[in-house]
């Protein structure tokens, strides 16, 4: 980062402030102090407790849609569900789901080695955090069962 440029010379800041361009990250570091302070109010362990609920009752709700498989079942899992549907493609299924407000992610996920290994063009993947709700799991699982309605 410049320090002073005038018609006679620039000076140039000290390490490591001489790389940072423009104003500093001043928005994230706000935020993030807003995150950490929510995060102390409500708790790790309630939130942890909360996540893992959504999980298990996301896990259910997926597991009786006709075609849908999960992948990776680790016993100590974050709260996230990634999927494949027979004769689907994610990017389709996450199209409509979208369509309906439903927010997913479709892809490689950046393990394309994974993805060959099993022999599929990627998943549709579902997270759930301490802001969500069982309904809205709820809707996801309506999304799915008219897309794949639509798709197959």
């Amino acid at each position: 980062m410049i320090k002073e440029v005038s018609f006679t010379g620039i000076t140039y800041n000290d390490l490591p402030y001489k790389f940072e361009a423009g104003t500093p990250n001043i928005a994230d570091t706000v935020a993030f102090k807003a995150a950490l302070d929510f995060v102390s109010h409500i708790g790790k362990e309630k939130i942890r407790k909360h996540e893992n609920e959504l999980l298990a009752y996301a896990t259910n709700q997926l597991e009786q849609v006709p075609g849908l498989k999960i992948i990776g079942r680790a016993k100590e899992k974050v709260s996230v569900v990634s999927f494949v549907v027979d004769k689907v493609h994610p990017q389709d299924l996450g199209i409509l789901l979208d369509n309906r407000g439903v927010a997913v992610r479709t892809g490689h996920h950046c393990t394309q080695p994974l993805m060959d290994f099993f022999c599929i063009p990627g998943t549709t993947r579902a997270s759930f955090a301490m802001y969500n709700t069982i309904e809205e799991i709820d809707v996801l699982t309506e999304g799915l069962h008219k897309a794949i309605k639509m798709l197959a």
